[in-house]
């Protein structure tokens, strides 16, 4: 990623619903990520943190009751990329779910009652706007949770593609040896599937990563098999008038009656870090329902009107191809 390429960070901050428009400055937002300097910091250390953060993780009522909503989620979704509706079956192969902690293909680290969603290889995940992890609590619990759920639905870390403009060398590194794939560009979330079932990790990210990655995917063949683990759509629509949602989210704004949303629980110790989350995916019934002309009406999202877009843009022309054709 070219050093000079983009804007300043506007803001990923986590944040409670709110009906206030304001938003974090810069300033607050590095301070607020990065609360005290450690120069001491080293790959092992972080890792040792991240460890740290599983353990406390997996004995959390937090981890359960989250499992249980996605698992919920992904069991119809798995319904409707293996019924045979033309393409739909096509690019999925074999994606089981088995419920039985007795057997042998339970993960390391579960625990009695929880439902485990298996599959074999055929997901992709794809994360964004992780943040600091190495230096803030908050975003290191994110990743701890995006790599227990891999885990969980078996999918290799080698098929997961992780990007946040504000990654450190540090970090980087960190992720390197954690085995995910690092996104060399900001993609600002123009990221289409190729036909390929994606799970896409985003947690507190602005609203127009969301609008990118909806228009990316923009047919009922590509949104069919997608799920979006981040901000409540639901919540977008309540904190945000219609019309500003239309004019500068409109991709946003069409597929709220194409979608199926369940948010995550709320517990005191993680509210913070999940707060305003859901799991969203898309049955074939509901957008199948919306108008033609919604689906005719394809231009790329254009915020040079938008105040307070709380993403970082990239000014060059593009992801790189081999960054793109990677899913």
């Amino acid at each position: 990623m070219a050093a000079g390429a983009l804007e300043p960070w506007q803001s990923v901050a986590p944040r409670r619903r709110r009906s206030a428009t304001r938003r974090l400055r810069p300033q607050e937002v590095v301070a607020a990520q990065n609360p005290e300097a450690e120069p001491e910091l080293d790959c092992g250390v972080v890792l040792r943190r991240i460890q740290e953060a599983k353990a406390d993780l997996l004995i959390s009522d937090f981890w359960s009751l989250a499992l249980e909503t996605i698992n919920k989620c992904l069991v119809k979704h798995l319904e409707q990329l293996n019924a045979p509706v033309g393409a739909l079956s096509e690019a999925i192969g074999k994606l089981h779910l088995d419920s039985s902690p007795g057997e042998s293909d339970v993960a390391p680290g579960s625990t009695p009652g929880e439902t485990l969603v298996t599959g074999t290889c055929n997901w992709k995940c794809v994360c964004y706007g992780i943040g600091n992890f190495a230096t803030c609590v908050i975003a290191r619990n994110q990743l701890t949770f995006l790599l227990l759920f891999l885990e969980k639905c078996q999918i290799p870390r080698s098929h997961c593609w992780v990007y946040d403009p504000l990654f450190s060398q540090l970090e980087i590194a960190v992720l390197d040896a954690l085995g995910v794939i690092v996104l060399r560009e900001n993609e600002e979330g123009k990221r289409s599937i190729c036909g390929v079932p994606t799970i896409f990790y985003m947690l507190h990210c602005g609203t127009a990563l969301y609008n990118n990655l909806l228009w990316s995917n923009w047919s009922v063949g590509a949104l069919s098999k997608v799920v979006i683990i981040g901000n409540s759509f639901r919540g977008l629509e309540e904190r945000l008038l219609m019309r500003i949602l239309q004019e500068n989210y409109a991709y946003v704004a069409k597929i709220l009656e194409g979608l199926e949303e369940h948010a995550l629980p709320q517990t005191p110790r993680y509210t913070d870090t999940f707060n305003d989350t859901s799991v969203h995916w898309f049955p074939v019934r509901k957008l199948t329902q919306l108008s033609t002309d919604t689906w005719a009406l394809r231009e790329e999202p254009d915020y040079r009107g938008c105040e307070d877009l709380e993403i970082i843009r990239n000014t060059t022309q593009g992801p790189s191809a081999t960054d793109s054709n990677l899913l």
